[in-house]
């Protein structure tokens, strides 16, 4: 019920009123998109436009040279004698046209050669530039923009937009373009020999675009949009399943997921078909009209013949134009269909543009340079969107340089809030943060994060080598340096036993590597940033016994003369810090060291203290 539900909503968006509305200003916007984009690489460009000019003028030019040809030919033929004057004159007319003819020809295949090489360079430039600015801005998302947004719908939005410059360039430029200069300049030459004429070929030829206007705007994208969300839809799926693999087998559910990918793509593959049918549809309606057309202007220049008002060469330069330009108004209708397909694949891309920065670095902003490393939380107040009121209303914590503190306190009592508060993956809605007197949201949100390392409760390795993942934080770490890094984590010795030791591969987010070595490896990637500010969020919850001594002494060593803050539910691990603040709903509850929390009658961190040594 639920999956039919959503299918008639996303049905009703193609088809509420306005839509078409709608489609007309996202078909602008994403010509605005890419033209701009364009623009900034003036030199190919102009070299494509350049290009296309010369073959066009070339096209444009060649059935006027065939008709004057056939001219001279057919009075080259009533004439008598080989060595008449006006024979003589005809023939070496007549070679100076087949020359001329050749040299359109070259003009032609120079021209084309100019244009391709031209939007070659200029759409790969493109989609480079718009590769590099929608990864730049997904990166700087905010975190609950990634929390519920599918990676493999992202990336699918990505890569397919991306093609799509490709083939909305090469439509425009390379097609359209040509296409729309031949029937402007054919319909002025035609017009200056037979006003009639002229505007008969300048009438059919715009009510032909406009109906291969409306078919595409009105009768195939509709559908093409339908088509691509589900595209988006099942990337989503497929990334969802490989990267949850693990899991999937841990249940023995690959059937369970077939079916599930199978529901999917039987609705992509619906939606995909119609949008195709209608594609073919549009076509052959678009075919239809330019025959009909065809027929009209070779009816006229008969007509025209037959009353003696065109000669042999009119005739046959009218057959030639009526066949290049039927040949460019057939594909005007395929063109326009491929320029609002391509336009359909980028609306996602596009709108990734559309979508305001999760947090944005203030004006100005200054580079943070931590020398000491005091934390102040100065009557903050924070509450997620989601939830009805303010999480945290007032809260102040003085933290000294230097010092281990302990975040403590039920689920949902903010600890993980405050820690990302700290790193400015969300802004306060009143109060400051401050780290040695400068509040963070004044300065650069890379400087702030660079001076603090995070060693999560399940470490995210990239797909890279254990050197790369280790150096992670300093990219430009010597060997020698990760070498070291590792054996202060406690991770040299599992990495060289591996076969190819700093240079192994880790799988996917680490899969390779046991939760230990994954751990460890964080550990080491924190040794090397060397960062003044500390935060261990639950490191050890998830180890085994062995695993956690290991980590547990690597973590003894990491702490040394930084400021620590550790999360943490297994309260055992946080008796020896110096502080230990105790959070319930939002607010500090208590805050001391564990002989003066777990000395107080019916306190909070005492009970949960009690709860863990009953349950151990």
């Amino acid at each position: 019920m639920a999956v039919g539900t959503g299918r008639d909503i996303m049905a009703d968006r193609q088809t509420a009123p306005g839509a078409h509305g709608r489609a007309r200003n996202e078909f602008g916007e994403v010509l605005g998109f890419v033209i701009r984009r364009w623009l900034r690489h003036p030199g190919s460009l102009a070299c494509t436009l350049a290009g296309v000019a010369v073959a066009t003028v070339a096209d444009v030019v060649t059935p006027l040279l065939a008709g004057w040809l056939v001219d001279d030919v057919a009075r080259a033929g009533a004439m008598t004698g080989p060595a008449a004057p006006a024979l003589v004159a005809a023939r070496h007319d007549v070679l100076l046209l087949l020359g001329g003819l050749g040299v359109l020809g070259l003009l032609g295949v120079a021209g084309r050669r100019m244009s391709y090489l031209g939007i070659t360079f200029l759409t790969a430039r493109v989609m480079r530039d718009i590769a590099q600015t929608a990864f730049a801005r997904v990166q700087r998302f905010s975190t609950d923009w990634h929390g519920n947004t599918f990676a493999g719908s992202t990336v699918r939005r990505l890569t397919r937009g991306m093609w799509a410059v490709d083939t909305l360039g090469d439509t425009l430029t390379l097609m359209l373009l040509p296409g729309i200069l031949v029937l402007c300049a054919t319909t002025v030459v035609l017009a200056l020999r037979w006003p009639l004429m002229g505007g008969l070929l300048g009438g059919s030829s715009v009510g032909l675009v406009l109906m291969s206007t409306l078919l595409t705007l009105r009768y195939v994208a509709p559908s093409a949009r339908l088509a691509n969300a589900w595209d988006t839809r099942m990337g989503a799926a497929l990334a969802d399943a490989v990267t949850c693999n693990a899991v999937v087998k841990a249940f023995g559910a690959e059937q369970r997921e077939d079916a599930r990918l199978s529901w999917i793509l039987s609705r992509w593959q619906k939606r995909t078909e119609r949008s195709w049918v209608r594609g073919t549809n549009s076509g052959n309606l678009q075919n239809l009209a330019a025959l009909a057309m065809r027929v009209l202007l070779v009816g006229a220049v008969l007509a025209l013949w037959w009353r003696g008002r065109a000669g042999p060469g009119d005739v046959a330069y009218v057959l030639t134009m009526v066949f290049l330009v039927q040949g460019y108004l057939r594909d005007i209708g395929q063109q326009i269909s491929m320029v609002q397909r391509s336009v359909n694949e980028m609306e996602e891309l596009v709108a990734i543009y559309r979508l305001p920065m999760g947090v944005a670095d203030a004006a100005g902003a200054s580079v943070l340079r931590v020398t000491h490393g005091v934390i102040r939380f100065d009557h903050v107040s924070f509450g997620y969107r989601a939830q009805r009121g303010p999480l945290f209303r007032d809260l102040s914590i003085d933290i000294p340089a230097g010092s281990r503190v302990a975040l403590v306190g039920p689920s949902g009592s903010g600890k993980t809030t405050l820690v990302k508060l700290l790193q400015r993956l969300y802004d306060v809605s009143g109060g400051r943060i401050l780290i040695d007197g400068a509040d963070i949201a004044t300065v650069t949100q890379s400087s702030l994060r660079s001076q603090i390392a995070i060693v999560q409760q399940e470490p995210v390795l990239f797909h890279r080598s254990l050197a790369e993942n280790i150096s992670y934080g300093r990219p430009d770490a010597t060997l020698a340096e990760i070498q070291e890094a590792a054996r202060q984590a406690n991770a040299a010795g599992f990495i060289d036993r591996l076969p190819k030791g700093y240079a192994t591969m880790v799988g996917e987010r680490g899969v390779k590597l046991s939760g230990g070595e994954r751990q460890r490896v964080a550990i080491a990637r924190a040794f090397l940033a060397n960062a003044p500010i500390l935060i261990f969020d639950e490191a050890t919850s998830s180890l085994d016994s062995e695993s956690e001594i290991l980590v547990q002494e690597a973590m003894e060593r990491l702490m040394v003369g930084r400021t620590v803050l550790v999360i943490a539910h297994r309260l055992s691990t946080v008796v020896g810090l110096d502080r230990i603040l105790v959070f319930a709903r939002g607010e500090l509850r208590e805050d001391g060291s564990h002989a003066e929390l777990i000395a107080q009658d019916g306190g909070l961190y005492r009970r949960l203290f009690e709860l863990q040594s009953l349950d151990g």
